[in-house]
């Protein structure tokens, strides 16, 4: 492997894994905070990505606007659909057994899956980069790389920044991290004048918006094409599993490290590449099985 191979093997890894977070800290929110297992989460990053392909032609219609305008869109309706969601169904789920929100979450899949079909179809579609980062930077002599793939590196650390601001910094990220520490500590809260039901409405509906985020931004470089949520999901949860329950701080480490392993492995073990993930996932369990950060 020469020096640009390598170079732009490296710059695959950071933003897969860059992305990668950027889906999986909307599951940690989700999961982490608000107790939920939530197996729909890949069906936001789906929405995302065709809404990408759907909203576009309307919202340069409508508004005149591009990219920028329909990402904007895009954010809004789904911070509306995570507050409905949330409504009317994951507030009655955070009493329940595990096995309850599994099958009412799996529902759900099942429900936009069907929604998917009748509405766009179950055709593959691709969804255009705009004009002003469709180009690419030369990396030596041969080798060139995306602009696109870069603007993705930026946003997903420029969303990282904006999380820690937020549970770190504001009166905001407080509260919530004050109602997330089990039963007795969400009263208490309560006891304070604290409307723990509305915040967990916030929550989830920020945790949906960074899903359909990432599926937007996502959707110019994988395309668009049913059960495209469904994989996302699995390797969401190992990002979760190995940064630790609730660790936004994890979650970054983990999906940087898939990242890497992920792409060097199609790279240097091919025929291995499936598997080296999750020999990832039982080496760092086995040292520390509560994962690699703690919540807080």
């Amino acid at each position: 492997m020469d020096l640009s191979t390598f170079l732009i093997q490296c710059l695959n890894s950071l933003q897969y894994g860059l992305l990668l977070f950027l889906v999986a800290s909307g599951l940690t929110l989700i999961f982490g905070i608000m107790g939920v297992i939530n197996l729909a989460h890949g069906s936001f990053y789906m929405i995302g990505a065709y809404m990408a392909y759907a909203l576009a032609p309307i919202v340069a219609a409508t508004f005149g606007g591009g990219f920028f305008a329909t990402l904007l869109v895009g954010v809004v309706l789904s911070v509306l659909l995570g507050y409905v969601l949330e409504w009317a169904f994951y507030s009655y789920l955070y009493e329940r057994e595990h096995l309850q929100q599994v099958l009412m979450t799996y529902a759900l899949i099942l429900v936009f899956e069907e929604l998917r079909s009748l509405i766009v179809g179950d055709d593959v579609y691709g969804v255009k980069a705009p004009p002003f980062l469709a180009g690419t930077i030369p990396l030596g002599e041969v080798m060139t790389y995306p602009v696109y793939r870069l603007f993705i590196s930026a946003v997903c650390l420029l969303l990282a920044a904006g999380m820690w601001f937020v549970f770190t910094r504001t009166r905001l990220g407080m509260m919530i991290r004050a109602g997330s520490t089990g039963v007795p500590q969400r009263e208490m809260v309560q006891s304070l004048g604290i409307d723990i039901k509305f915040l967990y409405r916030v929550v989830f509906a920020a945790g949906v918006a960074i899903a359909v985020l990432a599926g937007m931004v996502a959707a110019p470089v994988s395309s668009v094409y049913p059960g495209m949520g469904n994989q996302v999901l699995i390797i969401c949860f190992v990002v979760v599993v190995i940064g630790g329950i609730g660790s936004i701080r994890g979650a970054l480490v983990a999906a940087l490290l898939i990242g890497v392993v992920d792409t060097f492995g199609k790279v240097l073990l091919p025929q291995a590449a499936g598997v080296l993930v999750y020999v990832l996932m039982a080496v760092i369990l086995l040292w520390k099985p509560d994962g690699l950060f703690k919540a807080g």
